[in-house]
């Protein structure tokens, strides 16, 4: 089976989630780099207060960007869909995430009428070290 086309570009992305958090400091919303047939490239600027105690970015924070992630796939795939919603979200953690920049590629595994199924993967130091590796389910609105 092919790679699902997306309807928008990184900024049609970036435009439609600022849309949907407008209350979103902008210098540390996640910005959408990439949109690729099923798939998607975000990042997270690394900010002070990202820190959990030993120094390295909190399970919160790497939570939060693959669902972010996911959210934006999502949205690059089937367009203006703000109410699209997780339904589940898996996380696995493989390492401490350094801190620096926070990098997320979701790839969609499975895009259907009603929900879509992504895998995400995290890190700070490059793709070749993850700290992360994330499960999400989105359910898409009828």
């Amino acid at each position: 089976m092919a790679d699902p086309q997306p309807v928008l570009d990184a900024a049609g992305v970036n435009a439609l989630l600022r849309r949907a958090f407008p209350d979103a400091q902008p210098a540390a919303f996640p910005n959408v780099l990439e949109v690729a047939p099923g798939r998607v490239k975000v990042m997270a600027p690394y900010r002070d207060g990202l820190l959990r105690p030993g120094g390295v970015i909190s399970g919160p924070t790497l939570m939060s960007l693959a669902d972010t992630a996911a959210y934006a796939l999502v949205l690059a795939h089937v367009g203006d869909q703000l109410m699209a919603v997780t339904s589940s979200l898996l996380m696995n953690f493989l390492r401490g995430a350094k801190p620096g920049d926070l990098y997320a590629e979701a790839e969609m595994l499975r895009l259907g009428r009603r929900n879509a199924v992504c895998d995400v993967r995290l890190w700070t130091e490059g793709p070749h070290r993850l700290a992360a590796q994330a499960n999400v389910t989105y359910a898409i609105p009828a």
